[in-house]
């Protein structure tokens, strides 16, 4: 893991820690070709520049995004902002189903929305896949 993305985790609570290690983790397994960044002060994943996951300590949890997580149409997954998003939140490490967080990191390598050109298309997002 990068030393930005250890150091992120570094400054978190040990619970919140260890949520965002097995989250990284798992993330790393599942998208060994992903490029993956501090990005907006989080750590975000990307395929060929588009971000497809990420997570960030909330004031009380860990949310886990996924940029095209509504099209998964995973019952574990809700509605984030006005676009295609989707997010889980834990508080414990417990709370993580490595089968379900599986399931979606690999339908988040077949299921993508080009944010990557959202600003040049003016808000309106294409599917990639």
């Amino acid at each position: 893991m990068q030393q930005d993305i250890r150091d992120y985790h570094d400054s978190l609570s040990a619970e919140d820690k260890e949520i965002c290690d097995v989250l990284a983790g798992e993330i790393l397994r599942a998208l060994p070709d992903a490029q993956y960044k501090i990005w907006h002060r989080h750590p975000v994943w990307f395929l060929d520049g588009n971000p497809i996951v990420g997570y960030h300590k909330l004031k009380d949890c860990v949310r886990l995004l996924f940029w095209s997580g509504q099209s998964f149409h995973e019952a574990g997954l809700h509605k984030e902002g006005s676009f295609k998003a989707a997010e889980a939140r834990y508080t414990s490490a417990e709370q993580i189903s490595k089968d379900d967080l599986t399931r979606w990191l690999k339908k988040s390598k077949d299921i993508q929305w080009d944010y990557k050109n959202i600003v040049k298309r003016k808000g309106l997002l294409e599917r990639l896949r």
